[in-house]
């Protein structure tokens, strides 16, 4: 328990407990004046009523208080609930865009991978034809020049061309 409430129930007895050992001067008769009459009571019971209702009062406020606090939690609690139900869903929106923007970025960029590659693969096809283009050039000009050498070694070798003497 917590300890105001411990002291509220060690008070109510500890009036209960005055109120029983002087039992005889509370039911004592007075005689009272209500303004506009008087009335013979016991002082004492009517103190004692006055102190109950006041009591019974306080009670009835605070457990209205607490219940209308209790309600108020229920209501944020229920609201948060809510809340973070929406932030998951739009959290697990967010995820499902992003996902979705990586997979379209990672197709774009696969896309323009595979363009460069066949431009790459063109360039070199054609890079390799200019290559053999050439080799063909070059072999054939080769040729020529050993078919002329040859000519002219042919033709040389009937005539060969005079020694210098030292």
């Amino acid at each position: 328990m917590r300890i105001r409430t411990l002291l509220l129930i060690i008070g109510i007895v500890l009036v209960a407990a005055f109120a029983a050992l002087n039992i005889d001067e509370f039911t004592r008769i007075s005689v009272l004046s209500l303004g506009f009459t008087t009335v013979q009571v016991p002082l004492g019971l009517v103190m004692l009523a006055l102190l109950v209702a006041t009591m019974l009062v306080f009670l009835a406020t605070t457990i209205y208080i607490q219940s209308a606090h209790l309600i108020e939690t229920r209501q944020y609690a229920r609201e948060l609930s809510t809340q973070r139900v929406l932030a998951d869903r739009a959290e697990a929106s967010r995820f499902t865009e992003l996902r979705q923007y990586i997979e379209t970025q990672v197709a774009a960029s696969q896309q323009r991978e595979a363009a460069t590659a066949t431009v790459h693969n063109e360039r070199l096809a054609q890079a390799q034809a200019a290559l053999l283009s050439r080799l063909d050039v070059s072999d054939n000009t080769t040729a020529a020049y050993l078919g002329q050498l040859e000519d002219r070694l042919e033709r040389g070798s009937a005539f060969t061309p005079p020694r210098a003497s030292v």
